[in-house]
């Protein structure tokens, strides 16, 4: 069934009685393939392009609950490509592109706005070293502009311009960045997947990994012995959980990071606005709530929760910037376990047992890269070789020296 205006109002004369259930939900076989191990974002999209683009069969995705019940449902919804070094940009470009025929592609609504984010700046260095990232993504294809003062108050006259501390100079700006329904991306290629023959086994915890000779065989799970050809394994802040199953240590750690949403108010931020004195980054969604997040919990946790000092300073950061949303009341929050690599990069790359793959690493990224991640990932299964945009991305680099260290921060992976 393919969703369109049209359907809608077929529907909508005929009482609704047309519908069917997105996707099915199959007993898993005895044996595929290719299995996905992760129900999120990135795992369903992986399964869709193995499908769609690689022209791939036998696929199944194993998810431990439901799918999106993971990171892919507890983010800020924001997507960007306004990144500096040469292993990120063309990757993140790549994925903005995908996202911008990403509805069309899987035929859902997915609410893809591209309203716009800023990056604002209060000093002079910070002014130049956005300046040189506007060109690094001007000259990977992207779209950046530098803002000066007079423009950002005609924008939001309500920041916090004559901060004593935290002045606001200016910003960068990328107009084709903005926001997408979360839920919906996962929905989408769920549905996309499905339609083409993949099984999407839900409530199938993967319990251990078999190899023989050095080569995957299949996974043990909650619902039996799956065997398969290629195991990718997508699973975020589970990753080490998962990767231990072979006795394989990964360079990530588990972190929780919180995401908030305030009461609804009236249109204030027709935008995507990141705080250049602190981290803090807000956005306002259709409902009217301001969605904003900021810092991970320092410490290590596998909990999809978080605790009160990280509350507090996100506060302390809106505060500084917008000090009126004071008066706001905060609606909810909710936690997303992050998967930090030690330079604040992602990994897709296969492991030394032949037939499994990992993707992972994805640290505040991973929501953002999920097209690219899903393409990259399925291409990497598919023909055994990196993609083009993605080959920075191995766990050799680590070995190598070649980390991306996008933020400057080292090797300690609650920095990033």
């Amino acid at each position: 069934m393919r969703y369109s205006g049209f359907r809608v109002i077929a529907e909508a004369l005929t009482g609704h009685k047309g519908w069917k259930p997105a996707w099915r939900d199959p007993e898993p076989q005895s044996s595929y393939d290719y299995v996905i191990v992760g129900g999120g974002g990135h795992g369903l999209a992986t399964a869709y392009y193995l499908a769609k683009e690689f022209k791939q069969a036998r696929i199944a995705v194993l998810e431990k609950g439901y799918l999106g019940g993971g990171n892919v449902g507890r983010n800020t919804t924001i997507i960007r490509s306004n990144y500096l070094l040469d292993g990120n940009e063309p990757f993140y470009e790549f994925s903005l592109k995908l996202w911008e025929g990403l509805e069309q592609d899987f035929n859902y609504n997915a609410m893809v706005s591209q309203r716009g984010i800023i990056n604002l700046y209060h000093t002079d260095a910070q002014r130049d070293a956005y300046t040189r990232r506007g060109n690094a993504m001007i000259l990977h294809g992207a779209d950046a502009e530098l803002l000066n003062r007079d423009q950002v108050r005609a924008m939001y006259p309500f920041l916090n311009f004559d901060n004593a501390r935290f002045p606001i100079k200016g910003a960068l700006m990328q107009r084709r960045g903005g926001t997408v329904r979360h839920d919906a991306v996962a929905w989408g290629y769920a549905r996309g997947a499905d339609m083409r023959g993949v099984d999407l086994i839900q409530n199938c915890e993967v319990t251990g990994i078999r190899t023989e000779g050095g080569r995957v065989t299949g996974v043990d799970t909650t619902r039996g012995f799956i065997g398969a050809k290629k195991v990718g394994v997508a699973v975020a802040g589970s990753s080490s959980k998962v990767m231990s199953h072979v006795n394989m240590r990964l360079p990530i750690e588990s972190h929780v990071l919180q995401a908030f949403v305030s009461e609804g108010l009236k249109p204030l931020i027709d935008g995507v606005m990141t705080y250049g004195a602190g981290h803090f980054y807000v956005s306002q969604s259709d409902k009217g709530g301001l969605v904003f997040g900021g810092d991970i919990d320092g410490y290590n946790s596998y909990a999809q929760r978080g605790n009160m000092p990280v509350v507090e300073d996100v506060a302390e950061g809106g505060m500084s910037l917008m000090p009126m949303i004071g008066r706001a009341r905060l609606l909810r929050s909710w936690g997303g376990i992050m998967d930090m690599s030690m330079d604040g990069s992602p990994i897709i790359d296969k492991t030394d047992i032949d037939g499994l793959y990992f993707n992972g690493g994805w640290c505040y990224g991973g929501f953002k890269a999920t097209p690219a991640s899903g393409w990259c990932f399925a291409h990497l299964m598919a023909t055994d070789k990196p993609h083009p945009t993605a080959t920075a991305y191995r766990f050799d680099r680590f070995r190598k020296g070649l980390m991306i260290d996008e933020k400057g921060q080292g090797a300690q992976p609650n920095l990033h």
